[in-house]
């Protein structure tokens, strides 16, 4: 990898209940949010693992906010 660039973000996906959340939000609460979904596309392995699925658990206790994901073969975190 170059100097010049960071590690790559995994692409993020969003499925029909989360968009339909995202459109009662306020832009405070979009903002951080926001903030959490590019921390977990830049590390896809934040969060706890939920045992017997694929889904991880991600809680960011500061901004208030809980993210459930999962990560595909090709590396897209969908939410």
């Amino acid at each position: 990898m170059s100097p010049e660039h960071g590690a790559r973000r995994s692409r993020v996906i969003l499925v029909e209940p989360p968009l339909t959340q995202l459109a009662k939000l306020t832009a405070s609460e979009t903002h951080r949010l926001d903030r959490a979904i590019v921390a977990i596309s830049v590390n896809p392995e934040l969060g706890t693992e939920v045992p017997g699925t694929l889904l991880r658990d991600y809680v960011d206790e500061i901004d208030g906010v809980r993210v459930i994901f999962y990560v595909t073969a090709l590396g897209s975190v969908v939410i």
